[in-house]
């Protein structure tokens, strides 16, 4: 079981990216953390997905404008085994990364 830093990304353009995918038979709990490094707004989307295309209701974030240099934090995520945290961004280098426990 891991422990710290369970995933993380630096996301292309337009491009759903999973950042983690919670081992089958385990709970994960984390959080996720999302910045923008970039000059300008980035749109970004963050879903607890069954698949790396998420159905609509599995996002926990949607088209979200995130300046230059700004962060986006969720923390106390719980995700069961076998689910995906899928991130999204309107610009490139936009990075995810999730922290936590795997129990």
């Amino acid at each position: 079981m891991a422990t710290g830093t369970l995933g993380q990304a630096a996301l292309a353009a337009a491009t759903n990216t999973t950042v983690y995918t919670v081992p089958s038979s385990t709970t994960a709990t984390f959080s996720l953390s999302v910045m923008n490094p970039n000059s300008s707004v980035a749109v970004i989307r963050v879903a607890i997905a069954a698949s790396g295309t998420p159905a609509q209701a599995e996002y926990i974030e949607y088209d979200v404008a995130l300046g230059a240099g700004d962060v986006l934090e969720r923390t106390g995520l719980v995700a069961s085994g076998d689910k995906n945290i899928v991130a999204y961004s309107s610009q490139a280098n936009v990075t995810v990364n999730v922290y936590g426990y795997e129990a």
